[in-house]
């Protein structure tokens, strides 16, 4: 993102730019921001979910946000910062899926290869001091020369990727990683997986101001991607440390 202000001769050039014309300053700060994606691998492919909320600064301005999107044939992307850096990038990925669609070769890129393109884009960006402010989670299912490969990777704003059992990126970085590594299974099925997730959700709606109670659950398998209409979580507020938070604190109010 870039955006464009005319500079005067208090600036070192100024003078030189305003004969110019106006100068470009790259983006230092990102507007509206979705929060935290949760993902993992379960017994037939991955699971990815999220909230459909989006934040203007401190305010939850949008409700109805979809940051979960198919891939060509074999991937799901998810995306946590900038939302319209995340539309950015899908416009690179519908090119790259349309370039590979072109060769007719029989072949089409698998999650690993998206991923590997994805590293290498946002590597890019920030070398360039103008990145793309998003932590990006990659997942999907591709035949291998083992079977079934099952793939889960991400890829944050510096270029820093990894490929993991399972990620959340955000907040849920803090909170929903030792759930899920407490609990997570090799061979859980679909409804385990949800269950699971669900959890994660629930904890970060509990304590994250930028989650809203709307969800979005996508899976993808051999048979495809499948991306589900939003929904709620039953919540509970009632816990003491939620009708007295200050209790016990010291110097509170």
């Amino acid at each position: 993102m870039a955006c464009q202000q005319p500079m005067d001769g208090s600036h070192a050039g100024g003078s030189k730019a305003a004969a110019d014309g106006p100068g470009t300053q790259r983006t230092q700060y990102p507007y509206v921001t979705g929060t935290s994606i949760i993902a993992l691998k379960y017994k037939d492919g991955v699971i990815m979910a999220s909230d459909t909320g989006a934040s203007y600064g401190s305010t939850l301005r949008y409700k109805s946000v979809e940051r979960i999107k198919a891939v060509g044939k074999h991937s799901l992307i998810g995306a946590s910062g900038e939302f319209s850096d995340f539309q950015e990038i899908l416009r690179y990925l519908d090119e790259l899926t349309l370039s590979d669609h072109m060769w007719d070769d029989g072949n089409s890129l698998g999650p690993k290869e998206v991923h590997s393109y994805l590293t290498r884009v946002m590597y890019n960006r920030r070398n360039k001091f103008d990145p793309l402010w998003n932590s990006l989670v990659l997942g999907g299912v591709k035949k291998g020369p083992k079977g079934e490969e099952k793939y889960l990777g991400m890829v944050n704003m510096i270029g820093t990727h990894f490929e993991e059992n399972h990620i959340a990126t955000g907040f849920g970085n803090h909170m929903a990683i030792p759930i899920l590594r407490a609990e997570w299974r090799e061979d859980m099925t679909f409804e385990e997986a949800v269950k699971l997730v669900e959890k994660c959700l629930l904890v970060l709606l509990y304590r994250d101001r930028s989650s809203i109670n709307k969800f979005q659950i996508a899976k993808i398998t051999t048979e495809g991607a499948t991306i589900y209409p939003p929904y709620s979580l039953k919540t509970y507020w009632g816990f003491t440390a939620f009708e007295n938070p200050a209790q016990g604190a010291v110097g509170s109010w």
